[in-house]
């Protein structure tokens, strides 16, 4: 028979912003408790009252601290360069048989301009370009017979590397994502490869997310 304390565990753990409100003492556990219980008796196979799950809840919030900073500290120390780069555009359009040809078309006549920042995104319906604005007419003189879904000026991006091992730990994402969230920052565009990540985000933001995610990488804001 599994044990009231593992249950509540595995509940918790399935909820990221939940464990990450618990480690940082922002919920009440008798509410908690509450709200949870009728999960944790489904699993249990017989009725729990709200005391025992609150004393699991109380040995388990110093668990998932220690826990959680194990699990991160490996990776927050390795976070590599973060780039920021200034005075981009966001062009959306619809997929089509000829957006590939265009995409071809702007990489062949932007390769000998340096600092010139280009990058794609395809979707399922739809192909994001994030470009720098000394570009855009180009852009738009390309893909001039394609359909635009959206303009978006005035955006910053911020390029985090990652060592490599961070596709391990579930959650590495949700933890550096957080805290622009806890400050109200607006993430327009993101792109992800294997080993970085971009955030793109509105001008007015940028001197506050990278003051944010510099405090990621040495560790005081996890």
């Amino acid at each position: 028979m599994t044990s009231i304390p593992t249950i509540v565990e595995e509940t918790i753990k399935k909820k990221p912003f939940l464990e990450s409100a618990l480690i940082d003492g922002l919920i009440n556990l008798s509410s908690l408790a509450r709200k949870i219980r009728p999960e944790v008796e489904k699993y249990a196979g017989r009725e729990v009252n709200d005391g025992a799950i609150i004393m699991a809840l109380n040995r388990l919030v110093p668990r998932l601290e220690l826990l959680s900073q194990i699990k991160f500290q490996k990776i927050i120390e390795n976070i590599g360069d973060i780039v920021v780069r200034s005075n981009l555009a966001d062009l959306a359009y619809v997929n089509s048989k000829t957006l590939f040809n265009c995409q071809s078309q702007l990489l062949e006549r932007i390769d000998s301009q340096k600092d010139v920042f280009c990058t794609f995104s395809q979707g399922v319906g739809e192909t994001t370009l994030i470009v720098s604005n000394s570009i855009v007419p180009l852009v738009q003189d390309i893909f001039k017979d394609e359909t635009l879904i959206s303009k978006s000026n005035n955006l910053s991006s911020i390029t985090i590397k990652l060592p490599a091992e961070n596709s391990l730990y579930p959650g590495v994402y949700y933890y550096i994502f957080k805290e622009l969230a806890w400050d109200n920052i607006n993430i327009t565009e993101l792109i992800s490869t294997t080993n970085e990540f971009t955030v793109v985000i509105n001008d007015s933001d940028i001197h506050r997310a990278f003051s944010i995610l510099m405090a990621v990488k040495k560790g005081a804001a996890i």
